[in-house]
């Protein structure tokens, strides 16, 4: 059912808004943003997104670590009111809605009441953010795969982890700024190598973009910014990141990977 007619029960969009820069909207999320009557959004979604519903009334309902925010049941309350009111409801996510992002529980719910629901997709910033700092999850020669995890339950992220093969998959940690330190030291304690390669990215794809490249010995004790604590932000694992220096370079994206890591940049990639 396309976005621009009106239903008798109304419907619910969950709308993947992308990793920050509202150009990565898809067009399909832009068509549902113009014709809703009410948006729902996370903290961190662009002002720019927001301006593609002009007609509808707006409610931020994001949650941000350490600060009050609306209760995931209040939210489902919320969404299931509003459509069955009638009203188009576009649930705007940071990233893809169905990747660590709540989405769905909240399809989940509106199932359960038997409200009509859609899932548009988006950019996650678990791929797109390594990806716009010039890292590429898989390569050809270096990593064979990609391990999206969160930090929240801590313990839960690190008994994956210490699993894991950073010379062989590329692990992408969300929200784990905060736990750097400890996740670090984890690894470190249960036999990871020192000079595994790591990297934090803030605000990836947008004007406020940050990067930090170095190793896993250092990653606990790495100063982030204090003017752009406000970003969200995501920490790579894995050989990849060593091996992305030159496309780092041609992209101009600093810092380059310079702490005497084995040259994995020059990894055979002909092979099969």
């Amino acid at each position: 059912m396309s976005p621009g007619r009106s239903t008798e029960h109304g419907k619910v969009w969950l709308v993947g808004a992308g990793p920050g820069a509202a150009d990565l909207l898809t067009l399909r999320a832009s068509r549902a943003l113009a014709a809703a009557d009410l948006v729902l959004y996370d903290a961190l979604v662009d002002e720019a997104a927001l301006g593609l519903a002009p007609r509808a009334a707006k409610f931020s309902v994001g949650k941000r670590a350490g600060r009050a925010s609306v209760a995931q049941d209040t939210i489902h309350a919320l969404l299931v009111r509003a459509a069955r009111a009638g009203k188009r409801v576009v649930r705007l996510k940071c990233g893809d809605p169905f990747v660590l992002g709540r989405g769905g529980e909240e399809a989940l719910a509106l199932a359960e009441a038997g409200v009509a629901v859609e899932v548009v997709p988006g950019v996650s910033s678990a791929i797109a953010g390594p990806g716009a700092a010039g890292i590429p999850v898989t390569l050809r020669g270096v990593s064979s795969g990609v391990l999206v995890l969160t930090a929240v339950p801590e313990d839960a992220c690190l008994k994956v982890l210490t699993a894991q093969d950073p010379s062989v998959v590329t692990c992408v940690l969300l929200m784990a700024l905060g736990g750097r330190a400890r996740i670090a030291a984890h690894l470190l304690e249960r036999g990871f190598r020192t000079d595994v390669p790591a990297a934090v990215v803030l605000g990836a794809t947008t004007a406020r973009a940050w990067s930090w490249i170095g190793t896993l010995g250092e990653l606990g004790g790495v100063t982030l910014p204090p003017d752009r604590d406000d970003l969200p932000g995501l920490v790579v694992l894995g050989d990849v990141v060593a091996a992305a220096a030159p496309i780092r370079a041609a992209l101009g994206v600093e810092p380059a990977f310079t702490l005497g890591y084995h040259d994995l940049a020059e990894v055979h990639l002909g092979s099969a």
